[in-house]
């Protein structure tokens, strides 16, 4: 009989200890994309990599567009809400969120990028300084299109007229139309383009970063981290970063974007 009673004993316990421990769920996490495309284009482009990540994470991810780079801009400067587990974005303001907001750097997408200052064909530009008061397509500020302008012209007066579009195709398109003078597109675009004429060229930052804030745990954004990295050794993973159209990912580390947040000094809000 006191055997029984002891079973009994142990079987509560067991079963109290249970019902008191916290239930497991599915974590959920955000991942917002820098707007260099329209929202609707951004989730269709990126669909394939949270689709990717859901699968091979065990965790869940919903992706967040934003409507253009001021919105944008305005939302990554909240440090107090962490609305966003992880970010992708340029270096500069992957470094921003690094130094300023306390988040990590997980991967970047391989290789680097630069930005050029294009005319049409049949506008014969050969300095910079010829586009002062002409109309000049961009992506808005803090975009690295337009913090490229800032440099390039500055003195505040003598400035281009700043055309803000959508994407980088649209700058390309205005310019070809010749409804602007000029624009500022990444330098891998030129090459589809033979009509468009290079007038300055800048020099090459580390491509996207994607970081996650502190509130995410270590061992998540480690799995990501190792997800990603290792997507370009699977034929699934091929597959996924051709659809997303991007060569794959590597490890990111605060050395590497040291620095490159500078550029933000001129931007509203720094």
């Amino acid at each position: 009989m006191a055997g029984f009673t002891v079973k009994r004993y142990i079987f509560a316990t067991f079963l109290l200890l249970g019902l008191l421990a916290p239930t497991a769920q599915a974590d959920t996490f955000t991942l917002l994309v820098q707007p260099t495309l329209p929202a609707t284009q951004t989730a269709k482009s990126y669909g394939p990599l949270i689709d990717y990540l859901n699968k091979h994470t065990g965790h869940t991810f919903k992706l967040k567009t934003s409507p253009n780079f001021l919105s944008y801009w305005q939302e990554i400067r909240d440090i107090n809400r962490e609305q966003y587990s992880f970010v992708l974005d340029g270096a500069h303001l992957t470094d921003y969120k690094i130094k300023k907001l306390s988040y990590r750097p997980v991967v970047k997408i391989l290789d680097v990028v630069s930005f050029s200052l294009v005319t049409g064909p049949d506008v014969l530009v050969f300095e910079a300084s010829e586009l002062v008061g002409k109309p000049v397509a961009s992506l808005a500020s803090p975009s690295l299109g337009a913090l490229t302008i800032e440099q390039l012209f500055n003195h505040p007066i003598r400035q281009p007229l700043l055309i803000e579009v959508t994407d980088a195709q649209n700058a390309i398109r205005k310019t070809l139309k010749g409804t602007v003078t000029g624009a500022v597109i990444p330098t891998p675009l030129i090459g589809g383009y033979p009509d468009l004429n290079v007038v300055s060229t800048t020099e090459q930052v580390p491509h996207m970063g994607l970081s996650a804030a502190r509130s995410v745990p270590v061992e998540v954004s480690q799995k990501v981290s190792e997800v990603l990295i290792n997507a370009s050794n699977t034929k699934e993973g091929q597959a996924m970063l051709s659809e997303v159209n991007l060569p794959g990912f590597e490890k990111a580390t605060k050395e590497i974007y040291d620095g490159h947040s500078d550029i933000l000094k001129s931007a509203w809000g720094y």
